[in-house]
């Protein structure tokens, strides 16, 4: 058969070419063409994914390898197909295998702005910054020229693996170990650290406490001390008025006493004795004999006293106590001079 039918989904730009010129185009076209004239021309216009796996040299000349893939559609099938043959067979198979060399162009346009972003970064940077990694190549992509001449947008790249050496990645293994270890310690003496402060803040808190406390008895006991020091001033000024006023009440007692001697400032004593209101006393006169006696002793010889006339001058409640007899002792009946005293001045 010389005619042929072409149905093309909405996701595929079909043209027809006869004679070289395009004499129809556009997505999900349906029609019969004359096979032996015509040339079928079909480019994808869905989105794409490309794995990848680059091998590059970080800035610190560590080797690193991305793994990953990129998301890309045409947008500009005319240009894509004036530049790889997207022709087809009437079976529907592409004539080349130029549809193919479209992810590998652009595989290597994305392998070459990895590069320059992977050689300005070091190797950990590169191991942790994959997002901004990311965004510079697709930035890059974009507005690479290689990518604007196929027609085609690269809608993304993702990097899903980013591995060094097994060499460098169990060293770095171990240095953020004991960076983990080092912050667990620090965390451990910071808690312990927290702990210690906390109870020095108890224990100035207690020492603060004892301190007001201490403040608050010495200043009772001061108040005290006070209280005690004003009661004894006021003793002190009372004992010093009360002194003041014996002396002034002595004072007082002292000039009566004297103006009432004053009279008889010159007489003597025996008379003053003797006009006295006691004058009348026999034993007083009787005492008075005696002390005149004794002052004249040497002109006197002997002298008898009997036991009545020293009874006589000695109280009533003494003669009553010597005149009771006692049962243990009978007083001597015999009459003789036993009851007679002599009196001899010169035993003085």
């Amino acid at each position: 058969m010389f005619f042929g039918y072409m149905k093309s989904t909405p996701t595929t730009y079909v043209m027809q070419y006869r004679d070289g010129e395009v004499v129809r185009e556009g997505a999900g076209l349906s029609f019969l063409y004359w096979k032996p004239a015509t040339t079928l021309v079909a480019v994808p216009l869905s989105s794409a994914d490309v794995p990848f796996a680059f091998n590059e040299v970080a800035r610190d000349f560590q080797p690193v390898t991305l793994q990953g893939q990129l998301t890309y559609r045409v947008e500009d099938p005319r240009r894509l197909a004036g530049l790889l043959d997207y022709s087809i067979t009437p079976s529907g198979r592409h004539r080349s295998d130029d549809p193919e060399k479209l992810a590998d162009r652009l595989v290597q346009a994305a392998q070459v702005r990895a590069r320059a972003v992977v050689q300005s970064l070091s190797l950990r940077e590169v191991l942790v910054q994959s997002d901004m990694l990311e965004a510079r190549v697709l930035s890059a992509l974009a507005e690479a020229e290689s990518v604007k001449a196929l027609g085609v947008h690269v809608m993304a790249f993702s990097v899903l693996s980013i591995a060094p050496t097994p060499e460098m990645a169990r060293a770095l293994e171990a240095a953020a170990r004991e960076g983990l270890q080092r912050e667990a310690d620090e965390a451990i003496y910071a808690r312990r650290n927290a702990a210690v402060e906390q109870e020095r803040r108890i224990k100035e808190s207690e020492l603060a406490t004892e301190l007001v406390v201490e403040e608050r008895q010495r200043q009772i006991r001061e108040a005290k001390m006070a209280a005690d020091i004003s009661v004894e001033e006021q003793r002190a000024a009372l004992m010093e008025r009360w002194v003041q006023n014996e002396r002034q009440s002595a004072d007082a007692r002292a000039y009566t006493l004297e103006k009432t001697l004053e009279p008889v400032k010159g007489v003597d004593w025996k008379t003053l004795l003797a006009t006295s209101a006691n004058g009348a006393d026999p034993a007083l006169h009787i005492a008075l004999a005696f002390r005149e006696m004794g002052e004249n002793a040497q002109r006197i010889g002997e002298l008898n006293v009997s036991p009545d006339l020293l009874r006589s001058l000695l109280p009533s409640d003494s003669r009553h106590r010597d005149n009771a007899p006692n049962p243990g002792q009978t007083r001597p009946n015999k009459p003789g001079r036993s009851d007679v005293h002599t009196f001899d001045p010169r035993d003085r």
